[in-house]
């Protein structure tokens, strides 16, 4: 069996991704009307900070070089924490599908940003891709109907989720433009250790107002899917994959989140996606097949 090359390792990393932040704006919907989005977000930072934290503690001692500008770790986690804020947010009066649209922004947002800081240049074959892939998810989002394509209007929730998408693609870039060098897993706890203190400070009124013992079974398990999977695991793969994949590359990845959503929709018994749907996931799958060749490897 050949070897997977670094960048595949990358573009594999991704795809799980997608399925895994999917899995968010579903659940996530679900939840929403029972808890403030503060309060949730603190609980599952909080929770995922603590995991990491054993683990790290598990490895052993943390060399000194990884407390070196601390102020990385509350940069980062700041636009971590404005994006999930935002998401819960704009999910207690927008449908899952809907935010994920917003979410497709993403690439050409990460792009825009990528070249800012790093001056990381969009290739003809990449555009192309973000283009297919745009095509595609749209296509999905409004199955197909063109009419309802004409006829859409931006919803106070998605307007807010907009900003939380373009907090999420700036920290992409720059990741990798604070990186220097330390052990993944240490730096994904001075991130999350650092997201869990903001929440605590900022949500503290919202924290202290929820009745945690008369929260419903759906918001308990959202919490732990969202600060083990969609946040612990996410962060490991963000991370590995803005190491080996220029940042409008990994944010492709966001096209398929769509499709995503449709299918975690179908598993928790929200409805199936019509037969027609299958040709924006064709769209999105030829965008990413697009994005297999690397023209540029990351410094």
């Amino acid at each position: 069996m050949p070897e997977v090359s670094e960048a595949g390792r990358g573009h594999l990393a991704m795809l799980c991704f997608s399925a895994l932040v999917a899995g968010s704006f579903s659940l996530g919907a679900m939840a929403a009307p029972h808890i403030a989005p503060e309060a949730l977000n603190a609980a599952r930072f909080l929770l995922a900070a603590l995991v990491v934290g054993v683990v790290v503690a598990l490895r052993g001692p943390v060399a000194r070089s990884a407390y070196a500008a601390p102020w990385r770790y509350v940069v980062l986690a700041g636009l971590f924490v404005f994006y999930f804020v935002t998401m819960f947010t704009g999910l207690k009066t927008a449908a899952p599908v809907s935010l994920a649209a917003v979410f497709t922004l993403n690439p050409i947002l990460a792009g825009g940003f990528g070249w800012i800081l790093m001056r990381q240049i969009t290739t003809p074959r990449m555009a192309l891709a973000l283009g297919v892939g745009c095509a595609g998810a749209l296509w999905v989002v409004f199955r197909g109907d063109m009419a309802a394509l004409a006829a859409f209007r931006i919803g106070g929730g998605e307007a807010i989720f907009f900003w939380g998408c373009v907090a999420h693609a700036l920290y992409v870039p720059l990741l990798r433009l604070l990186s220097r060098g330390e052990p993944q897993l240490i730096f994904n706890a001075g991130i999350l250790w650092s997201g869990a203190a903001l929440l605590g400070v900022y949500g503290a009124p919202a924290i202290l107002a929820t009745d945690w013992l008369a929260l419903p079974g759906i918001v308990w398990v959202t919490i732990v899917y969202t600060a083990l999977a969609a946040t612990g695991l996410t962060f490991v793969i963000i991370r590995y994959s803005t190491l080996r994949l220029p940042a409008a590359k990994v944010m492709a990845y966001t096209y398929l989140t769509p499709c995503w959503v449709l299918i975690w929709e179908l598993a928790l018994g929200h409805g199936a996606p019509a037969a027609r749907e299958l040709v924006g996931v064709a769209l999105t799958l030829l965008a990413l097949l697009l994005l297999l060749k690397d023209e540029e490897a990351p410094a």
